[in-house]
């Protein structure tokens, strides 16, 4: 989930030729290493891990979501977010991992309120961090917000809507389906300067991706499962160009990536001059599919990002990579979990700590 994924609005022009051909490069080293494993069938306990105990206000708070939250004062609510992300996510695949990853930088910074959404100078949107978040998530809230507000007038809060959408793209892209507690509202604060220290870098050693998990009250498990996200998406040559040629300053290559895929990406992620518009899938075999195949991509010294690899080669997130590797149902549900953990992080309520927003991207006056 660090900063990567995404710049295209459709899938027709998602690749450009460059990457469609590491692309079929990189299925070619798929079908000879099958990095991709059977799911296991026989059933094993999910593994518990030591977790820091959560921040004691952001249980306080996110206590007061409920899942029926709008059952009276908006019955059709998620019904009507349904109608939206459905059909986006015909019309435009992508907008699925980029409205997950929205949701991701939303909560880390500030909480779970919305403050992502604000488009005014200074605000987190225009952070370096968030320059790469994908126009399609921002379109997906403002459609269903603009939709909601025709049924159920400033009852919705925008945060809100940008849970249920998070929830719905990780079900319609093969995920689970898992219930989403409401009663957010939206962020009164949205500054630039607050996203950098809050949001995970793509070269995040994994000591300093706990510590920061563990700020926001989440597990490592947490930190696993919600990893798994790559299982979807796109990133950038840059969030993983020194893997490529100067790994930790070595001026050789990441050891711990297949040299296969070294030399598929090299093609397409030259060390200098390349186009910022290349972007290489995840998962190439089936980038819009939620499955838990990142974690055997990892184990085949696949993982596209320094802080996947990472899970694997360090000795307190391995056993968790390989748990959630041999299952999809074991993955799907820790992946529910985190996420509803993840979902109560720094919960506004009421007038002095939040609004409901008309338009997401407007603070109201």
């Amino acid at each position: 989930m660090p900063s990567t994924l995404f710049s295209s609005s459709t899938t027709s022009n998602l690749l450009s030729r460059t990457t469609a051909t590491v692309v079929l490069l990189l299925l070619q080293i798929i079908q000879t290493s099958h990095c991709y494993k059977t799911t296991s069938t026989t059933a094993a306990p999910l593994i518990k891990l030591p977790q820091r105990p959560s921040n004691r206000s952001i249980n306080r708070r996110s206590s007061a979501l409920r899942v029926d939250f709008y059952s009276k004062s908006c019955p059709q609510f998620e019904q009507l977010v349904s109608s939206i992300t459905s059909q986006q996510f015909k019309d435009s695949p992508v907008s699925a991992p980029a409205t997950i990853r929205l949701f991701f930088h939303d909560c880390f910074v500030e909480g779970c309120d919305g403050s992502i959404l604000i488009s005014v100078s200074g605000a987190e949107r225009e952070a370096e961090e968030n320059k790469s978040l994908a126009k399609e998530g921002f379109a997906v809230v403002d459609k269903v917000k603009a939709l909601v507000e025709t049924k159920c007038p400033g009852i919705v809060s925008c945060a809100d809507v940008l849970a249920i959408a998070a929830r719905d793209f990780v079900h319609l892209t093969g995920g689970p389906y898992y219930q989403v507690k409401k009663g957010r509202w939206d962020g009164k604060i949205s500054k630039a300067s607050r996203v950098g220290s809050n949001i995970p870098r793509a070269n995040s050693t994994i000591d300093q991706l706990l510590n920061l998990f563990a700020s926001k009250g989440l597990s490592l498990q947490d930190m696993v499962a919600l990893s798994g996200a790559h299982t979807i998406g796109f990133s950038h040559c840059n969030q993983f160009l020194r893997r490529l040629y100067n790994y930790k300053g070595t001026n050789k290559p990441d050891p711990s990536m297949d040299l296969r895929l070294l030399k598929a990406l090299r093609m397409s992620c030259p060390p200098f001059g390349g186009s910022a518009d290349v972007i290489v899938p995840f998962d190439v075999a089936a980038p819009f599919t939620f499955d838990n195949a990142y974690y055997g991509n990892l184990e085949a010294k696949m993982g596209l990002l320094s802080t996947d690899q990472g899970l694997l080669m360090d000795e307190r997130t391995r056993a968790v990579v390989v748990e959630l590797g041999k299952e999809k149902k074991r993955f799907f549900e820790a992946f529910g979990e985190a996420m509803e953990k993840m979902g109560g992080i720094g919960v506004k309520r009421g007038r002095r700590h939040g609004e409901k927003r008309k338009v997401c991207s407007q603070h109201m006056l």
